[in-house]
């Protein structure tokens, strides 16, 4: 009889652990979905306009539109000095106000825009850099309509900056690139910001599943060596938790010349520009000044 009911109480133990692990794969699929649906759908933060008003920088409010058919909202000024500048912002951000205004005030055009599913662009689900070369490219085709146009350049900023060397390298009307914080790879990116072991290949799986795209379809790593002959100039902090510390100087190797590279062991994310804003005007500026209108700094 012992033994009956000690087999009995065995059994028990078993079927409990086994409801309890089905439990548990159930809630892991389930947050998993709901993690994935989330980071589908960034928060929509509406650009202000602050800091343009501030500076009393001059811009128009255009609406440009990607081949498949999403309206992106955006900011035009036009250059006096015949280039302009697309900036692409990154994951959840809006436009970048503080390049807009210091391109603008040495005599850069400006376009910016909020990337689909971001702002007041319309878009169901950001694509995390892979279909977002579709709104770079709407944005390159309304630059290059507008009067007194002769240059492009590009500044992206985090999932901007990973988009914008994908699009460079397929489009080579953009002539000087401008890439800070960038991830290198999606997969890379993916195991960075999720390292557990379960949960981490879930959401890759989820994310295939939501979107139809290969994580490995999104890697500027394999992308920025056909950049080259323009030049590229890369941005990061070896202290950065959004996107792997090691991102920049992957990049810096697996780009060709001429290329540049700026690392700093301590700002955050997107942050570099906060530790010395006039610095990183300077360089900016100077890179564009180069490699569009061949002026160089004397001084450097």
């Amino acid at each position: 009889m012992k033994k009956i009911s000690g087999q009995h109480r065995t059994e028990s133990i078993i079927l409990i652990a086994g409801r309890a692990a089905l439990l548990l794969i159930v809630l892991t699929v389930l947050a998993g979905f709901a993690g994935v649906n989330d980071a589908l759908h960034p928060p929509r933060i509406i650009p202000p306009g602050n800091t343009l008003r501030k500076y009393k920088v001059p811009y128009q409010s255009v609406d440009l539109t990607t081949q498949d058919g999403i309206r992106l909202s955006a900011w035009y000024t036009p250059p006096k000095n015949g280039a302009v500048i697309l900036l692409a912002h990154g994951y959840g951000d809006n436009r970048p106000e503080w390049v807009y205004q210091m391109l603008v005030k040495r005599d850069y055009g400006v376009l910016a825009w909020d990337a689909r599913a971001h702002g007041q662009s319309d878009g169901k689900i950001s694509t995390f850099g892979y279909l977002e070369v579709l709104d770079v490219k709407a944005g390159l085709d309304y630059a290059l309509a507008q009067p007194g146009v002769q240059h492009i350049g590009a500044w992206g900023g985090s999932m901007g900056g990973a988009t914008l060397i994908r699009a460079t390298a397929q489009f080579p009307q953009i002539e000087a690139l401008f890439v800070d914080s960038s991830f290198d790879s999606l997969e890379d990116e993916f195991n960075f910001l999720v390292p557990y072991p379960l949960i981490n290949p879930l959401a890759k799986v989820i994310t295939r599943l939501e979107t139809g795209i290969d994580l490995e379809a999104v890697s500027p790593i394999d992308e920025i060596g056909r950049i080259s002959p323009r030049p590229v100039y890369i941005v990061h902090s070896t202290a950065d938790i959004v996107a792997p510390p090691e991102a920049g100087e992957r990049l810096f190797n697996a780009a060709q010349e001429p290329r540049f590279l700026w690392l700093e062991e301590s700002a955050p994310h997107l942050a570099i520009y906060l530790d010395n804003p006039r610095r990183y005007q300077h360089r900016l500026v100077d890179f564009f000044d180069e490699w569009l209108l061949g002026i160089r700094d004397s001084s450097t």
